[in-house]
């Protein structure tokens, strides 16, 4: 096999544009700027993939996105929490945290 030639069929077109959809949602502009963060070799970074090698890049890059999303759910929970924190009494906040262990004095 030549230099920088893929090994095995040439990714499609479709595969192609999902995982430049996916590297977009993961805030890259191209292939190219890509290339670093995702391992791209130099032929890779050109837009050429063989289906193999954009499978794996499809799925790393749903994995991620996944991981991201499921660690964005307790963020929101907690922005919840701290809402209600806010809408506690001060005298009611105070006991709570008394009977949890701490001392608490008026500023």
């Amino acid at each position: 096999m030549s230099f920088g030639q893929v090994s095995g069929p040439p990714a499609t077109a479709k595969q192609v544009n999902e995982l430049l959809s996916l590297l977009s949602e993961a805030g890259h502009s191209d292939f190219r700027d890509a290339r670093g963060p995702m391992g791209f070799t130099q032929r890779q970074a050109g837009g050429k993939f063989s289906r193999d090698e954009a499978d794996a890049f499809i799925q790393q890059l749903q994995e991620e996105a996944e991981q991201q999303s499921a660690a964005e759910a307790p963020a929101a929970v907690a922005v919840v929490i701290d809402d209600a924190v806010r809408k506690l009494p001060t005298e009611q906040l105070a006991a709570e945290l008394q009977r949890r262990g701490w001392i608490v004095a008026a500023p």
